[in-house]
């Protein structure tokens, strides 16, 4: 079988626009579900371009392509794009254009774009459909161009599905549903398309690994007042799982068949759809638009917010997982000072085998991230068999790890020094400590925004000149996404609907600092939305620190922090301490005492 490389790839796309009548061709990072993380089968845009980066899309024409991403992959993105013809267009730089704007400029009035509609949300299409109608461009989005030459492409995953146990889930499935149908009552829809992974599995209680990382399944979910038809490969079910399903009102369609039983569902005209527009496919529900409401799917506040049952849960999951970290550091810095030649691979191999060892490990919950020196300043950065570093020398090393347990999901970053490291080093160092530890200890109202809490992290390092281009803090799911909706604190977030912070919801607190080619910082903990107090001025909430695990005080300038910033420090080593001692023995538990010191 030959193997085409990008140039010739981008060639033969060309080849069928042109036998289809198209001048454009856009491939967004997407699949039918809108999912941040693709099954191999919907890779198309890292196949198309040889960009392996999670975040990106690219537009071809006849005689251009341009690829766009954020600055978490542009140095990842100029070394891989080499050499393919595709300009790297870095989302969010000054002067930089948008992929309607670029378009628009490439193409004549009654040229045609084409996009594959399964891959396309609705609020994408509306929004390209608005700016391509001004440029008096056509669009179409029923065609599939890349199986002509993507001769290899990966079949669909066809691994199993499973129940999230009773014991762990916050409510049973039929609950949850009902909650779902009242919201939608509420909205006066009859019907409720749900195409995101992480709602269906978390308003089913169920889970799979169609997904790497995150314990989801392909599949989509339509609700009406009677019924719920899980739309699914039912090869992955056991025989006991579908009776399960049906007993409790759940019919098996399918996984092809949604657009079928969508159209039988909607034949009457006075029926209306309710769909998150965000998370809805456009080749789907393009012919019902006008009995379409389009609202974020009431799931994903439902989900957002912890119940107690599961927040007990998750922090019984931060103690093992806190265990794993202290057996994995014990470990790797007892083999550094043995004389070991570690190499960046050794990290994920090791931190992985300790989390293994912990009851209701399922697995990583991302692709591990252990940058040393140079590398740590590439935010997303993998270390793979061919290209990664050895731990020699001096210098920082910045390892982001989580994991996916039955009873919660985690994600943790810390900074280590290798050999000796300088005063730059731990200025940086604190300054990033300086901005998690302010925004752990605010308190702040109900609903409010979380873009709004963004500046909170960012001011220490403001203060010095310094910057990060990424967010400050994701959702996270319960055992399920790493990265999950509605809240964000990001200033990039400023403008977007639904991201009022609320009780019960978990965030990552992470603010970094990169400095391109030297090193980079990043000390990462998930924080919970907990009740502060009412007061006349309405109820406000804090922030619980859920994550375990020593921050490395070798790293730290101990002139630069506050009183209060070291209070704080040593209030939560203590708790560290207290929490982790009786999960861990021998040399993970000296390293604990060891590292959890006060200053």
């Amino acid at each position: 079988m030959k193997i085409l490389t990008v140039p010739q790839k981008i060639q033969a796309l060309r080849e069928r626009m042109a036998a289809h009548g198209l001048s454009a061709w856009i491939v967004y990072s997407a699949d039918p579900h809108l999912s941040e993380y693709l099954p191999e089968h919907w890779s198309q845009r890292e196949y198309l371009s040889g960009f392996t980066g999670s975040a990106g899309f690219m537009a071809v024409t006849q005689k251009q392509a341009a690829l766009w991403t954020d600055s978490r992959y542009w140095v990842q993105a100029e070394a891989q794009l080499q050499g393919s013809g595709i300009e790297l267009m870095k989302l969010g730089a000054k002067g930089v254009p948008s992929l309607e704007q670029w378009i628009c400029a490439q193409l004549s009035p009654a040229q045609v774009v084409g996009v594959n509609g399964m891959a396309l949300s609705v609020a994408q299409a509306q929004q390209l459909e608005q700016q391509f109608a001004a440029a008096e461009l056509a669009m179409q989005v029923d065609l599939e161009l890349l199986d002509a030459f993507w001769t290899a492409r990966p079949p669909l995953p066809q691994a199993p599905i499973y129940e999230h146990e009773e014991r762990f889930a916050g409510a049973p499935r039929r609950e949850k549903i009902g909650r779902v149908r009242q919201a939608m009552q509420e909205l006066g829809a009859s019907r409720h398309l749900i195409s995101s992974l992480d709602d269906i599995a978390w308003l089913l209680n169920l889970r799979g690994s169609d997904v790497d990382y995150n314990p989801v399944f392909l599949s989509h979910l339509l609700l009406s007042e009677a019924d719920a038809y899980l739309f699914v490969d039912e090869q992955k079910l056991s025989p006991e799982l579908k009776q399960q399903l049906l007993h409790d009102g759940v019919v098996l369609k399918p996984y092809d068949a949604v657009q079928a039983v969508l159209a039988a569902q909607l034949a009457d005209d006075a029926c209306s759809l309710l769909i998150d527009p965000a998370r809805t496919a456009w080749a789907i529900v393009q012919p019902y638009m006008k009995q379409v409401q389009l609202r974020l799917n009431p799931s994903q506040g439902f989900k957002a917010q912890k119940t107690a049952k599961e927040i007990a849960h998750i922090r019984h999951a931060m103690e093992k997982d806190g265990a794993a970290l202290c057996e994995f550091f014990a470990e790797f810095e007892r083999r550094l000072q043995a004389g070991e030649q570690l190499t960046e691979l050794d990290v994920d191999s090791l931190i992985t085998a300790a989390r293994v060892r912990q009851p209701d490990f399922v697995c990583p919950s991302f692709a591990t991230i252990a940058g040393f020196n140079a590398n740590g300043a590439l935010p997303h950065y993998r270390a793979l068999p061919e290209s990664h570093a050895m731990l020699e020398g001096d210098g920082l090393l910045l390892i982001d790890s989580g994991g996916q347990y039955l009873d919660g999901t985690t994600d943790i970053t810390r900074v280590v020094p290798i050999g000796t490291i300088t005063a730059a080093h731990k200025k940086d160092v604190t300054l990033v400590l300086k901005g998690m530890v302010n925004l752990s200890m605010a308190v702040f109202p109900v609903n409010e925004p979380g873009p709004n809490l963004d500046a909170i992290a960012r001011l220490p390092l403001w203060q010095h000149g310094l910057d990060f281009g990424h967010g400050t803090g994701h959702g996270v799911g319960y055992f399920l996404n790493v990265h999950e909706g509605p809240q964000v604190i990001s200033h990039y977030g400023f403008g977007r609907a639904h991201t009022e912070m609320k009780e019960g919801m978990i965030t990552s607190n992470e603010p970094g600092l990169y400095r391109t080619g030297q090193w980079g910082v990043r000390i990462e903990n998930l924080v919970l939305n907990q009740s502060a107090y009412k007061t006349e001025f309405g109820e406000f909430l804090r922030f619980e620190t859920l994550t375990l695990c020593p921050i490395d005080t070798r790293c730290i300038d101990v002139a630069l922090l506050t009183e209060t910033e070291r209070a704080w420090l040593n209030s939560y080593h203590a708790e560290v301490r207290e929490r982790l001692s009786p999960y861990v023995t021998g040399e993970a538990k000296d390293w604990l005492l060891k590292r959890t010191k006060a200053i």
